[in-house]
Formats: structure tokens, sequence, C-alpha cells
């Protein structure tokens, strides 16, 4: 039986909540109305700055048998299983990035989109972290404006990606390039129903909505696991003591690459990061659009009306996890006791869940893994807490003191 103080329509507040009358659902059982709907019940609905930014063909503004055909091809270069071939080359590319302080985008620029001309992947950070800052700003076209430059730096990121896009359209049906390398080969490769390839623009659009999305959930999930290590030295060394286990278990082998075998063996981390997310989710919530006349809990939601799923309206519940504004990592380690997957939603769920959620696993872990062994860090504000804007972060930016790990006292403490 739904609660009714879990329900509450804002329509009032309607132009606060991109400009449609809105109702506000929390709960397992409002999770699982919006998660586990199909799609010609409700539509993803993303702020008019995403739109501007990710393009109108973008995965999150596609319905139907259109949405179908774009979520496939992602969720079939992001499934766990191509991701193993990725592992190798993700902790090369996280050691390069540690060492010489090379913006983490470049990873999954090169491994998701295929891009390794450094001048190209230069260029293409510049105005993709121009274009970031615009995706969550008042959407006033002024010069000057965040959400101007934000669209400028979007039209010369399409001027510089479209001749690579060119170029890789000439090499596919030659063979010179597999569909499974990347996502622009992977899009480039797709046929609708009618056997008919898709557009440039869709394939851009889907594009720079990756970038974004790859960038802000991997961003926030690593400021915030650097941020709770530096103040929990139980956690740190816990943690710690995972990996130096897998650096022993290597010794004496030729082979020193991480595998896939290894990433799987980092559950306490991983439980530390699902614990990060329940109690501060990258995402807040989202909002989808009613296709068709529906209700839910005794209201009427109209064809086009919104509705609004709140993430941690059950993350932060006490009937679904106990003492939950405590820090505890081991809530999601008893397998016996399994989480209802309309509970914990960092990524969303069932029907509507991120496809790139393996994907943000795999990258978080190797990149922990390589911060713990290689070095040592410490904040220089211990006092900083998280905010939000709207998408959480360490308040002052997380400023700290990073050294190397002395790599004689580690093997031997």
């Amino acid at each position: 039986m739904v609660r009714r103080k879990n329900i509450k329509i804002w329509a009032s507040f309607q132009n606060l909540l991109n400009g449609s009358p809105t109702l506000v659902i929390t709960g397992q059982t409002g999770n699982k109305f919006v998660l586990g709907a199909e799609d010609d019940v409700f539509a993803a609905k993303q702020p008019i700055t995403l739109q501007a930014i990710g393009g109108k063909q973008n995965i999150f503004e596609l319905t139907g048998s259109r949405y179908r055909l774009i979520k496939g091809s992602h969720a079939k270069l992001l499934k766990a299983e191509r991701l193993q071939n990725y592992i190798e080359r993700m902790d090369e590319l996280v050691k390069n990035i540690l060492a010489r302080e090379i913006k983490e985008d470049y990873l999954a620029c090169e491994l998701i989109f295929g891009i390794e001309d450094k001048e190209t992947k230069e260029a293409l950070f510049d105005d993709f972290s121009i274009a970031f800052k615009a995706v969550w700003v008042i959407p006033v076209k002024f010069p000057g404006t965040t959400y101007w430059k934000g669209l400028r730096a979007r039209s010369r990121i399409v001027k510089r990606v479209l001749p690579i896009l060119r170029k890789r359209k000439e090499e596919l049906p030659k063979g010179e390039l597999k569909p499974e390398n990347d996502i622009l080969s992977c899009l480039l490769a797709l046929r609708d129903e009618n056997h008919e390839p898709i557009s440039d623009d869709t394939i851009m659009d889907n594009y720079v909505t990756l970038m974004v999305a790859s960038h802000d959930t991997f961003a926030i999930l690593m400021s915030l696991t650097i941020w709770k290590l530096s103040r929990d030295p139980e956690i740190y060394h816990k943690v710690l003591k995972e990996h130096k286990e897998i650096i022993r278990r290597r010794e004496g082998k030729e082979d020193q690459k991480l595998t896939c075998g290894e990433i799987q063996k980092m559950k306490y981390t991983w439980r530390v990061a699902q614990e990060l997310m329940r109690m501060i989710p990258p995402v807040f919530g989202s909002f989808r659009k009613a296709l068709k006349d529906t209700s839910y809990g005794g209201y009427d939601i109209p064809k086009g009306w919104q509705v609004f799923w709140v993430t941690w309206g059950t993350h932060m519940n006490r009937d679904v996890f106990e003492n939950p504004t405590e820090f505890d990592p081991s809530r999601f380690e008893n397998p016996s006791k399994p989480i209802s997957p309309y509970a914990y939603v960092p990524f969303g769920g069932v029907l509507h869940i991120c496809i790139g959620n393996e994907f943000a696993r795999v990258e978080t872990l190797v990149t922990i893994h390589n911060l713990v062994t290689f070095y040592e860090w410490s904040q220089l504000n211990p006092e900083e807490v998280t905010t939000r804007q709207p998408m959480p972060y360490p308040s002052l930016g997380l400023p700290i003191k990073i050294n190397p790990r002395n790599q004689f006292s580690y093997k031997s403490s």
C-alpha cells in the first residue's frame, strides 16, 4: 500500500520542474512504477540544457524502436564480456593518467570512442570541459553565459569529430574497422528496421551525450571515494589490504598486468563505492514524461505530465536500510539477503538501468587499484564537506597532497 506522505504533486512549482505539471514519487513502490514501466508509458525527459548540449537525437530523448536500437548498440559495446578486453588497456591508461596528470576524460575518449590522436583528445577535452558546465545551468542563450559557451563548445566538438566519423564510414565496408571496437564504429554499423543506417546527427548526438554521462558519474564517484578514503583510516586500510593481497598473489608471475579475475577480487572496494552511492547518489533522480494517461497512488497522471523519481527516497529509508545515516559497506556483502532492485537505484533500475553501469564499476576499480598501490594522499582541508550543484561534489574542489608510495615499505608492511 502506498503511503500518501510519499506522494506529492508539485504542479504549483511547475516552472521550477522543467515547465510541466509534475508528480514527485519516492519509495520502492514508486521506483517500481517508474523504472519498471514499459517504453510506451513513460519516456525520458531531460533538462533543456542537456537536450541542447547532447542533441535532439541523443538516447535520453528517443522512444520506441529508435530508442531500443541505440540502447542495444550501447549495451552490446559496454556489456561485461566485452569489458574484459578493455582491462589491460584501461590499466595502462590509468597509470599514465596518474603519473602524468593527464585529464581523466582521455580514458573514455580512447577506450569507448576510439580516439587516440593526442591533439584531438586535448582539444576535445577542453571543449567538453566547457560543455559539461553548461548541462546544469539556467539556459540563458546570451553571449558570455555558461550556457552560450557550452553551445559553442558543442559546435566545435561536432566540427572536430565529423571528419573522424566520415573516415570511419569509409573504412567500415572495407573491413578495415570492426563495429565492436568503439561506439562510433558500432553506431555506424547499425541498421534500423528498414535496414537503413542511422544519421550522422544521431551518431554525433549520442557521442556527445555518452561523453557527458561517462564524465559525470566517474568524476563524482572517484572524487567521493578519494574524499572518503582520506577521512576514514579504517576503511582506507581495508581497501589497501585488499589491493596489497592482489599484488602479493601476482609476485613471481611473468605477466604483471591487471586481469579480469583480479577485478572480481576487489569486492570490499566495490562495496565501499556502493555505500558511497547509497549515501551520496551521483544522480539525485530523473524526470520521465507520460506518453499516455496513467495513474499512481490514487492520482491521475495525464498524457504530457511528467514524474520525478527521487534516488535517496529509498537509500535513506530506515525501513529499507538499517541505520541509514551510518557508512557501512557490509550492507552489500550478504548474497543471502539481496537488496531489492527498486530500493538501491544509483544507476536507475530494471528496465531503465544505466547501460554504462558495468563500465563505471570496472573503470572505478582499476583507478582505485592504481591509486592506492602507487600513491598516498591526504586532504588539505580535512573539514571539507560535500555539496550539490546539482551533482554532488566536495565543496572546495577536493585539494589533496599526493605523493608516490614508498614501494619498499609497501611490500614489507
